[in-house]
């Protein structure tokens, strides 16, 4: 049943009105929500790369104005008519997986994270850059009480990304595991790695993140620019996964002859050059390139529940809603420590 609207203040969103304009903080009516969907009054949302794509209208199709975010972590404000299994008050936070069809071939198979038509918070429709935002119940992600919304908000992108393509890439315990940089991406992954119980190496371009790499579980790290990193990895014996995090199809590249048999280069850094690997690498040693977006909702939920469990949390810098425009620029800088949140 639909609730009561209470809040009739407008709002302050920090939208996009054109591709590559800038940020500008606007006050707009509170939106409400349509059967099947939900307000969320946000109180935090990451800033990821990824919204380049809403930034400088790179996603085909988008629309303008738009508000960016597709970490988003808040609490149920309003549900639309037909929700259930959800009630007001209820900490809720949505992902990159803003939504799906239902009805595609892949829906049908149960591969949501697939969906032909998948929408994404922030690019599909408004995200979280905003007070309060509408999504699809479909998209909706339950908070752990103990996370806080800065913490778990960066765990709905760059958290369920990498550990979904972790525990997806065939990794036993006690394997050698080696993750490519220790950025957004990268300082997560060694972390869930170490809790994996995988042998970590983890693989940066100078020695600066040496120190941190072993606080955050790393077993062993490589430094990429004083030394051959896939030859490091074979003297290890070969590394059965390494998790591509930092967007470097280059260094991509020159890693992946430190797979050691059947092993996989799970790809997560999102690079547009090709990752040059001739057929006769693949063929020897029968290795294997993937790979792997996201997850969906319920892999979301796995996330945050695994990290309430094992103490990952993301390392994060937090800016007001109001400086929308200076989180954005110190994310696209590469020189955050790692995260960068907005807060509301």
């Amino acid at each position: 049943m639909a609730t009561t609207r209470v809040a009739v203040a407008p709002m302050k969103a920090a939208q996009i009105s054109k591709a590559a304009g800038d940020f500008e903080i606007v006050e707009r009516e509170i939106p409400k929500p349509g059967a099947g969907h939900v307000l969320i009054k946000v109180l935090a949302c990451g800033v990821c790369h990824s919204d380049v794509l809403t930034k400088e209208g790179l996603w085909p199709g988008i629309q303008f104005p738009r508000v960016p975010g597709h970490e988003v972590a808040g609490v149920i404000e309003e549900l639309g008519e037909g929700v259930s299994g959800w009630r007001t008050g209820q900490r809720a936070g949505v992902g990159w997986h803003g939504g799906h069809d239902g009805t595609c071939l892949q829906c049908r198979r149960g591969d949501f994270r697939n969906c032909q038509n998948m929408k994404i918070a922030g690019i599909s429709y408004d995200g979280g850059y905003q007070q309060y935002m509408v999504a699809p119940v479909e998209a909706l992600t339950a908070l752990p009480e103990s996370l806080s919304d800065t913490d778990a908000a960066p765990l709905l992108c760059a958290g369920i990304t990498t550990y979904n393509a972790l525990r997806h890439s065939g990794a036993m315990p006690g394997d050698l595991v080696a993750v490519q940089g220790i950025g957004g991406l990268g300082h997560l992954a060694v972390q869930f790695a170490n809790k994996f119980g995988y042998r970590v190496a983890a693989i940066g371009r100078g020695p600066e993140n040496a120190a941190l790499a072993k606080k955050l579980g790393a077993n062993v790290y490589i430094d990429s620019k004083a030394t051959n990193a896939a030859e490091a990895l074979l003297k290890m014996g070969g590394a059965q996964v390494i998790l591509a995090t930092a967007p470097s199809s280059k260094a991509m590249s020159e890693l992946f002859n430190g797979l050691g048999p059947n092993g996989k280069l799970m790809v997560i850094g999102a690079a547009f050059e090709p990752i040059e690997v001739a057929p006769v690498q693949l063929i020897n040693g029968s290795r294997a390139i993937q790979g792997w977006a996201s997850g969906t909702p319920a892999d979301a939920e796995d996330t945050l529940r695994f990290a309430e469990l094992s103490g990952v949390r993301p390392m994060i810098e937090t800016y007001p809603l109001e400086k929308a425009g200076e989180a954005y620029a110190r994310m696209m800088s590469g020189n955050a420590q790692f995260r960068v949140v907005l807060t509301m």
